[in-house]
């Protein structure tokens, strides 16, 4: 159990306050129990390394007020907005035979004794602290749980941990879980597209190679003469046109004459 020395303060004003703090003074509160609320302040030094703990708010604490010793557990803390230095404590004075509700952090210990997070498994924590109902004269720094033999698939529930005695949770009912060892996920990345301007590119030019094949093909089957009909069918059109010249020019006397005879 830490102790801490404070002193009594009478400050009344804002300004009194922050003349304290920049002297290197916490201002604090200390209340519960049967006896009044009282004004305190603690050095900035003396406390700052409690403050950065973990389980500062659940932390037993022996605090020695000009000679008088009392037993507290932090309650709340402020800070500044943009230092974010400690403003301001509450301390709630502990009174034998009483229950108080803190949260306690859990440490996971042996965790190179786990099998199954040697085979590569993840410890997945769910809670990181638990709310715990505790006596005053019986407060857990910590929940400590054992990773020994600990498998792949292991689930670790709260009635698998050993509590301090009376010390019991506030979730009644259900075996609720602390944590669990996972198996180990694997990433399977996906296969690489191929690129579209790449694949209608080919597509087009497979497609105008077949189409181009298939009609060239069809000319020389169907529409290609054989070389001796080449010549008579070239003869076969020069005589029709010359015909056809022949049959025009008699049209053209027949107008002549009839025109003639028109005259006379």
């Amino acid at each position: 159990m830490a102790s801490l020395i404070a002193k009594k303060r009478e400050t009344e004003s804002k300004g009194a306050v922050n003349k304290l703090r920049k002297e290197g003074f916490i201002p604090a509160i200390l209340y519960g129990g049967t006896e009044k609320n009282q004004k305190i302040s603690l050095k900035k030094d003396s406390i700052k390394n409690l403050i950065n703990s973990e389980n500062f708010l659940s932390s037993l604490l022996n605090l020695n007020i000009d000679g008088k010793e009392e037993k507290v557990i932090p309650r709340d803390i402020s800070f500044h907005p943009l230092s974010d230095e400690p403003t301001h404590i509450d301390f709630l004075r502990i009174v034998k035979g009483k229950k108080i509700i803190l949260e306690i952090p859990v440490n996971f210990i042996n965790a190179d004794k786990s099998p199954g997070l040697k085979k590569g498994g993840v410890l997945n924590i769910v809670r990181r602290k638990v709310e715990l109902n505790c006596p005053t004269e019986n407060i857990p720094n910590e929940i400590t749980v054992d990773l020994d033999n600990s498998e792949i698939g292991t689930s670790i529930k709260i009635s698998s941990i050993t509590l301090p005695e009376n010390v019991e949770p506030t979730i009644k009912g259900r075996d609720f879980v602390i944590a669990t060892v996972a198996s180990p996920t694997i990433v399977v990345e996906p296969e690489k597209p191929a690129e579209e301007g790449a694949e209608d590119a080919e597509g087009v030019e497979g497609a105008e190679g077949v189409e181009g094949a298939t009609t060239a093909e069809g000319a020389t089957k169907e529409g290609a003469a054989k070389p001796g009909e080449e010549s008579k069918d070239k003869s076969s059109q020069a005589q029709g046109a010359k015909a056809s010249e022949n049959k025009k020019e008699p049209s053209k006397k027949e107008d002549g004459k009839k025109d003639t005879k028109a005259k006379k």
